[in-house]
């Protein structure tokens, strides 16, 4: 990667202090959230290496600004469907105490809603509640799992790193690069156009295969800087309405079911002319399909294949459910973050996952500008890492500042009014703006623009 920092993309540590030339600029207060953690450095760090990866792809100048990230990393929080607001967490989701301490639990999603009921054979959160404080968390978190649910118990930040998990997740750069087994050139077949100035990206394609906060949230970014991002989601697995309306601004939507072959067989036709695959499901998920990343640059050769997932690819974890709440509950975070009961807490947003998404947009941003590196892959754990291992927050620090929130208004949305806020970069100092709304969940064609 010369056109970029050395080492920014193995750790965030030195983001934030960075000044040489080439180095997207940061505006704004430095705190605001508060807390033990320095999420503000996570967030501004992560999102600086973005905007820094898309300088030297598109030789715009990119600054970012604490107020946009603050507002954009609480995206789905300041959301406003014809004045609703969206609904956090479902009931069953949250910590919920065991017999020998806690557990967290992520059941937003009817299907695993139902493993975490078969699993504590329960019916209701009560009756969950009752079933879990029975039970060791260790237990209960294996039972949960393998009934096809998500739950985490609740660790120490020690007990996560003497874990082999935590060991894996410790190691490694932030974002991993990767060539082609054959050592070929990668060079992509997407090129920058002059004639769009207020789009850099305009002609680039991207197939969107992620899901929740993360991903969404990086082809968000990429599609406002005129990206063709299409997302393809199964039928059998809808993606939450609230979600996919927040992180759906200016890209198109589709539904493909793989296990058909004429769907299958439209996906492939699809890949024929796209630039970037986004990749956020389990590792093994899309094997069966041949839709892994070494198989995707096979068959196409100017592919280039972004993957993360929430634990990693070097260890048997990475092949667990996980969200961003599940991985602060197991790496230590949602200790640090107790309350004054002793019950856990968490992060003041989702940062784990939109600093994962500005990595993947930086993954994105540097792959096109590199023809020796054809994958990268990042992953909401090695996201924790660098979270922990940032710098404490020094007690000296300026008060706790409530930013104000920049906000836009959206009229001809498919979901009618909505109260949404601007991606977190300014470009050549003028305001970055999501061009148009979310379009109706999988009504899109399977077609490139």
């Amino acid at each position: 990667m010369t056109t970029f920092p050395q080492g920014w993309t193995v750790g965030l540590s030195d983001v934030l202090t960075a000044s040489s030339h080439g180095v997207a600029p940061v505006s704004g207060p430095r705190y605001w959230w508060g807390g033990p953690l320095d999420v503000e450095g996570l967030a501004l760090g992560s999102t600086r290496v973005a905007a820094t990866a898309l300088q030297a792809l598109t030789g715009k100048v990119f600054t970012v600004s604490a107020e946009r990230v603050a507002a954009s990393f609480a995206s789905l929080e300041n959301l406003r469907v014809d004045g609703r607001q969206p609904q956090g967490f479902a009931p069953l989701s949250g910590f919920r105490r065991t017999a020998d301490g806690w557990i967290r639990l992520h059941a937003n999603y009817p299907h695993h809603e139902e493993a975490l009921k078969r699993a504590m054979q329960a019916s209701s959160p009560h009756a969950v509640a009752v079933a879990l404080a029975s039970s060791k968390s260790t237990d209960a978190e294996r039972a949960i799992t393998e009934a096809g649910g998500v739950a985490a118990s609740v660790k120490t930040r020690e007990e996560w790193q003497s874990s082999a998990d935590g060991s894996a997740a410790s190691t490694g750069p932030w974002l991993r690069f990767l060539g082609s087994e054959d050592g070929k050139a990668r060079r992509t077949s997407w090129r920058m156009s002059n004639g769009h100035a207020a789009h850099p990206l305009h002609g680039l394609r991207i197939l969107d295969l992620t899901r929740v906060v993360a991903g969404p949230s990086a082809s968000r970014l990429l599609a406002a800087l005129g990206a063709d991002v299409l997302r393809v989601d199964p039928p059998d697995y809808p993606e939450l309405t609230d979600l996919h309306i927040d992180t759906g601004f200016c890209k198109r939507s589709i539904e493909l079911d793989f296990k058909r072959p004429a769907h299958l067989k439209t996906f492939h036709g699809l890949l024929r002319d796209c630039h970037v695959i986004v990749l956020g499901y389990r590792p093994r998920a899309l094997e069966r399909f041949g839709l892994a990343p070494q198989a995707l640059l096979e068959r196409w050769p100017a592919l280039k294949v972004v993957s993360f997932n929430a634990w990693g690819f070097e260890h048997s974890a990475g092949q667990q459910r996980g969200f961003d709440s599940i991985v602060q509950a197991a790496c230590g975070i949602a200790d640090i973050y107790r309350k004054a009961d002793g019950s856990p807490g968490s992060l003041p947003v989702q940062a784990l996952d939109h600093a994962t998404g500005m990595g993947v947009v930086a993954a994105v941003a540097l792959l096109l500008a590199d023809d020796q590196h054809a994958h990268a892959q990042a992953s909401l754990a090695r996201t924790a890492h660098e979270l922990l291992n940032l710098s404490p927050v020094p007690s000296t620090r300026e008060a706790v500042e409530a930013l104000e929130v920049p906000t836009r208004e959206v009229h001809t949305s498919a979901y009618g009014l909505l109260q949404h806020v601007p991606p977190p970069l300014l470009m050549e100092s003028e305001s970055l703006e999501y061009s148009r709304g979310p379009v109706r969940y999988g009504s899109s064609e399977p077609t490139w623009l």
